[in-house]
């Protein structure tokens, strides 16, 4: 198996392989690699490990050299001339009167492209402002449309739960997330309560989906559990009796029998009182 170094170049961002070669870089250091975008300054956040073939995508490039005090120095100025550059594009864009929103500027660390990053609401033509940009920075323009959650993933900001938001701390890449974890996890679903501040569902309603669902996130088929209700009336095997507590972590319910008998019952075993006679 080919031994590999990950290496990622944003926070929260994706985290990439490459063949540590004889570079001797191990996690924490900073390096620098080639990319299909140039030459990149990325941290190595996954040291030196064994893995299958499957889990790369070939071709598997060579870090070129553990990152220098000089290194270190380029990357501070290019940080420097990304806000320069960000004003200037933001000049040509109202020069040239473009319904769309700059949200960053990147700089590949070589300076051999540089990637502006805009939202709009449909397709823009800026065919003329890149030209108009080519001619300023005189080298490789980009510019990248991206959507709402890719905004709030490079802006920031705080989430309804008061905290900073998942995408721009730890989450890597964006899972799907539908309107039925909600109703699985019996949320309001009010759209201002489940939504996040880029207007799409919360990322977080997937962390806890599991715990709802038999099967997910082990391969099988999602099968929904009906979770029985606090309070309501239900038939166990052991008698009839009021739920007054439910556990989702083992999928059992608290289920009282009489005053003095609280017995626990998985979910499977337990019937809703008013369907007894239906079963």
């Amino acid at each position: 198996m080919p031994t590999v170094v990950g290496i990622r170049f944003k926070k929260a961002c994706k985290i990439y392989y490459f063949d540590p070669a004889e570079s001797g870089v191990a996690k924490g250091d900073h390096a620098i690699v080639e990319t299909a975008r140039g030459v990149e300054y990325g941290e190595v956040v996954i040291g030196p490990r064994e893995v299958n073939e499957s889990s790369i995508v070939p071709p598997l490039k060579p870090v070129m050299r553990k990152a220098t005090a000089e290194d270190d120095l380029k990357l501070a100025e290019n940080k420097i001339r990304e806000k320069e550059a960000f004003n200037i594009c933001l000049r040509k864009i109202k020069n040239h009167d473009l319904p769309m929103r700059l949200i960053d500027v990147e700089f590949t660390f070589d300076v051999n492209k540089i990637i502006f990053y805009f939202t709009a609401d449909g397709r823009i033509d800026f065919r003329e402002l890149v030209k108009d940009l080519a001619s300023v920075f005189r080298t490789r323009i980009e510019l990248r449309q991206i959507g709402v959650r890719d905004e709030a993933k490079m802006l920031g900001g705080i989430g309804s739960c008061g905290r900073p938001l998942c995408c721009a701390t730890f989450l890597g890449d964006f899972e799907p997330v539908s309107i039925r974890m909600a109703k699985d996890q019996s949320l309001s679903l009010n759209p201002t309560k489940i939504s996040g501040i880029c207007g799409r569902l919360m990322c977080c309603l997937k962390y806890e989906n599991h715990m709802y669902c038999k099967g997910c996130g082990n391969g099988n088929k999602r099968e929904r559990v009906e979770i029985p209700k606090m309070g309501a009336l239900v038939v166990t095997p052991l008698g009839e009796g009021k739920v007054v507590g439910i556990n989702r972590g083992q999928h059992t319910a608290s289920v009282k029998l009489a005053p003095d008998n609280i017995i626990q019952v998985e979910w499977d075993e337990i019937v809703d009182a008013s369907q007894a006679d239906n079963v």
